[in-house]
Parts: C-alpha cells; structure tokens; sequence
C-alpha cells in the first residue's frame, strides 16, 4: 500500500469514528482485512489512527489558530487537517513535505481545486510560524483538557475526585502506549518457556508480577507469534489478569461469569481450575455468548457453557446460594482504557456513568443471592470512575448486612500492589498511571460468618 493510500484510508477511519460512532479498534481491523494492508504498513496505519483520535481536542486547537471562525469546514476537510497535523507534530519520522503533498492529493480528489489550495495554504501556515503553545489558555482546568486531550467535564470529575496532580499524571499516561500483554494457556506451556521461546524470536519481553501466567511484551508484534497463531497465548491487559488471580479459584468448583463476553478473563478462570468444575457464562447478547464460546475452543477448554440472558434474571435459572465463585465484571464507562481505544473519551458522557452505575448496583443485589454461604464474589471495572467503583460497592454493602469486603482480599494481592495508593476501604483501584496497565477496579466480597 502506498503511503498516500494508507492515508487515505485512515482519513475513512478517522470519520467513520469521529463522526459515525464506529468504535475505533474494530473499524482499524476491517481496515487492514478488506484493503490488505501490508504488514509492514499495520504500525503507521495503526499510529496515525489512534494518534490522531487520542490527540483530537489539541489538534482542534491547533486548528482553530490557522483557520478563522468563519471557514465552516466539512467533516472529512477537518479530520484530513486533524490527521495532517498529527504527522506534523508528532511523527518526526515522516517528512513534512511528503505529508502536505499528500493531503493536498486527498483534497483534490475528494473535493474541488479550492478545497486542496485552501488545505495547502493552512498547512504550509503551519510549517512556517509553528504551532502555538497552550500558555495562552488561562483557565488551569482547560488547559490540561487540551493539552492533553481529555473533555473538560472529565478532567474536572478527576479533579474533583483525586486531585489536580493526580489528573494530570493519569492524562498524561493516557497519551502514552502501554505495552502489550499476553496470558499463556498453562496445560500447553509455563511462564519461564513462553518466554524463552519468545526471546529466541527475537522478542523483548518480561515477567508480569500481576500473574504468574502473563508475559509483558516490549518490543515485537505478537500477532505474528507462533505461540499467538497457536492459541497458546492470550493477548490480555495485566490489569485484566489479576481479575481471576485474585477470585481464590480451586478445581472443580461451580462458578458463574455474570458479564462474560468476549471471554478473556472466562478462559482464564477456566485455565486457573485446570479445565475442571464449570463456568456458566453469560452476556446480554447471543452474539457475544457466541464469542465466549469461540474463545474457550480455541484454548481447547471444555468446562465452559455460555449463554445469552440478562444477569440480573438469573434467579430464575438458579437456586439461591448455588455458585462457589462469582465474577460480576460490570459494565461500564471504560475510561480506564482510554489509552487502547481513545474514542471511548469523546463518545462518553457524565449522565452515562450515572445510568452504568444503576446497572452496576442492580447486578449486584440480583447476582450476590446466587453465592454460596462460604463462596467469594468478584466485582471489577475498566474504568477509574468512583461513582461506578467504591460508590457502588459502599451502596451494596450499606444496603445489605449480610455482605461484607473480604479481608484477606488486600493480603493476597501481589505484594508491589499491596501499597498501592488506590488502596481503598472497598477495594483497589489500579491508575493508568501506575503500573503501565489499564485503569482498573476490583474487589472482592462475601458473605459474612453467622
């Protein structure tokens, strides 16, 4: 693919995500199927996508210093400057001659001679005065929301929340990419041999302390590992992992995935019992049930049914107290995950995190009846919310006795976690900026004795 195609293409992305409220990760993975995208172009096509995204609110304000507010531009016009300054800026790699002459063929071809002269002309502005600084942002609160393109409203939740320093360190870390993550299938091989043989390959890679399955990768594609073709490795955020790590599983146990597509961490509570006892997972959708399923084959794991229904019924396929282990990995705003799919922080808004947070309490009080007299129950979250983490977890147990944190939850977390500063009474929140995983939440609750 030619670097003007492969731009080309990333300008239909960017306005199918942008505009069209196509989730960014799943549209770049049709975009390189259909156009067949050389391996060798997947990075580049992948950076300036997500770049371009996760920069959008600084790259709006870049704009808006070369554009006057009366050039009302069409969608596709504003995207191409967006992507354009993005490469500018942030690729040093990529001439910035061969990026004006390419947007300038782009805008020729998509609109009228106008249209690619009025294109040139703002981004050879730019190339001569540079780009402005954000010093002239007064407001301390803004300036952090578009010097590190986050929406105002979140990053005064943060404030609010944890604190200016604290905000700024999570945005900050928000723009970075975090390395990738794999969680190997322990009846084929170990830790010590998945990375033995990944380091033969010519992989960089380290030892997750979140899991004695998971693999960090810092240099090196996975997706063209034998062990990844072969289904002996999962690709899995460290933070996810550390989800059925911490559910105290032992064979054959009878255990419930109340929210369980696509099967990540499914197959992990399945590899953890060494493909014994049963897991009945569940999602709202056939469609996704149907992903669990895809997922458990793959691992050549037979301990897994999965079905579609809506958790918070179950009570009418179950008995009470029928399950040793629960997992209620909830769903939610994701804006822990911003880093991995950056359009989650421009299509999200604060009256979501309202409605989530009532679902969240309402799985809660229908799922929790279904554990045992002596079973555990794990909440998680991929988001660094506290109205969909800590509140609802306080409100849960405020509004029932019987249940309770379970104490030893914070002893058995792996020992760099047990300081963490997202120690809370009700669990432990993981920051973006903490480990270089995900924002994560999790907790785990039982019943208390007598």
């Amino acid at each position: 693919m030619t670097k003007y195609k492969l731009r080309s293409a990333a300008l239909d992305v960017l306005l199918r995500v942008g505009d069209g409220g196509a989730f960014s990760h799943l549209l770049l993975d049709q975009t390189i199927k259909s156009n067949q995208v050389d391996k060798k172009d997947h990075a580049l096509l992948t950076e300036v996508v997500y770049g371009t995204i996760q920069r959008k609110l600084t790259l709006e304000y870049f704009v808006a210093n070369f554009v006057k507010k009366k050039h009302k531009l069409d969608p596709w016009v504003q995207w191409l400057l967006y992507l354009s300054f993005y490469q500018m800026v942030y690729l040093e790699r990529v001439p910035t001659y061969a990026i004006i002459n390419e947007a300038v063929g782009i805008a020729k071809e998509r609109g009228h001679k106008g249209i690619a002269s009025f294109v040139n002309g703002v981004l050879r502005q730019a190339q001569r005065k540079g780009f402005p600084t954000f010093d002239s942002i007064k407001d301390r609160d803004e300036r952090l929301s578009i010097e590190t393109s986050h929406p105002l409203w979140l990053v005064k939740r943060w404030i609010g929340y944890y604190g200016y320093e604290k905000t700024r360190s999570m945005c900050l870390a928000n723009l970075e990419t975090k390395p990738m993550s794999i969680r190997v299938q322990p009846m084929q091989l170990n830790q010590t041999e998945a990375i033995a043989e990944l380091e033969q390959d010519g992989y960089e890679v380290a030892p997750s302390f979140f899991s004695e399955q998971g693999v960090i990768i810092t240099k090196g594609n996975m997706l063209h590992s034998q062990l990844f073709q072969n289904n002996q490795v999962t690709i899995q955020d460290q933070s996810s992992m550390l989800v059925a790590e911490m559910m105290d599983l032992q064979e054959g146990m009878q255990v419930l995935d109340a929210c369980s597509a696509p099967g990540g961490k499914t197959t992990h509570i399945a590899e953890k019992m060494n493909n014994t006892g049963r897991i009945h997972a569940y999602d709202l959708h056939e469609k996704k049930a149907k992903l669990v399923k895809q997922k458990a084959e793959a691992l050549a794991l037979t301990n897994i049914v999965a079905k579609a229904a809506d958790s918070r019924q179950l009570d009418q396929y179950y008995a009470p107290q029928t399950f040793d282990r629960i997992l209620i990995d909830a769903p939610c705003s994701g804006l822990g995950v911003v880093r991995g799919k950056p359009d989650i922080k421009y299509q999200k808004q604060e009256q979501d995190i309202h409605k989530l947070a009532t679902i969240q309490t309402e799985l809660l009080k229908k799922i929790a009846p279904l554990l045992r007299k002596d079973g555990k129950l794990l909440y998680s979250t991929c988001t660094v919310d506290r109205e969909e983490n800590e509140h609802v977890i306080t409100a849960f147990l405020n509004e029932h006795a019987e249940f309770e944190v379970d104490p030893m939850f914070f002893e058995t977390l792996p020992s760099d976690l047990r300081q963490s500063s997202g120690i809370s009474a009700v669990g432990l929140q993981i920051f973006p900026d903490d480990f270089g995983t995900d924002g994560f939440f999790l907790t785990r609750l039982q019943r208390k004795n007598g």
